[in-house]
């Protein structure tokens, strides 16, 4: 696996992140040791998240519609971050299934491209009228395809 020069654990990202929303850390997002919190960064992830749909979707999303969850998060984390720190998350799909799909994030500082922390998320298709799984629309797949440039 390669890594990232800056930090030899992190490795390196197999797609490009086209996506990226610059983050503001408050004052209540400190812990006491003075770095941000760790459950704060699956907050900015949530944040990424919602930002990218909106950005891949055409016709934007109807928050009370949406037909994918999150069906799993984890994070790794790589270096501290600091309230003084200018941040973002970037988002890629890493990964397209019939009934899920695969985000990954990074929390980076913008000013020295150090990667933070990774988080990976599994999204599945879900119905809101069963209460269960179901497959990825057409219209999800062909949007992210289109945004990332790749086939998925």
């Amino acid at each position: 696996m390669a890594t990232n020069s800056s930090n030899s654990r992190v490795p390196v990202p197999e797609f490009p992140f086209r996506h990226e929303v610059p983050l503001q850390i408050r004052f209540n997002d400190i812990d006491m040791l003075g770095h941000l919190n760790n459950s704060v960064y699956i907050q900015f992830f949530d944040l990424g998240k919602s930002s990218y749909f909106q950005a891949v979707l055409p016709d934007g999303v109807d928050w009370k519609r949406i037909n994918i969850v999150v069906a799993n998060i984890n994070c790794d984390f790589f270096a501290p971050t600091y309230i003084t720190e200018p941040i973002a998350v970037r988002t890629t799909v890493t990964r397209m299934g019939e009934k899920s799909f695969s985000l990954e994030q990074r929390i980076v500082n913008t000013a020295t491209e150090e990667v933070k922390c990774i988080g990976k998320t599994i999204m599945v298709g879900f119905d809101l009228t069963t209460g269960k799984s179901a497959p990825i629309e057409q219209k999800w797949i062909d949007a992210l395809e289109a945004y990332e440039q790749r086939k998925l």
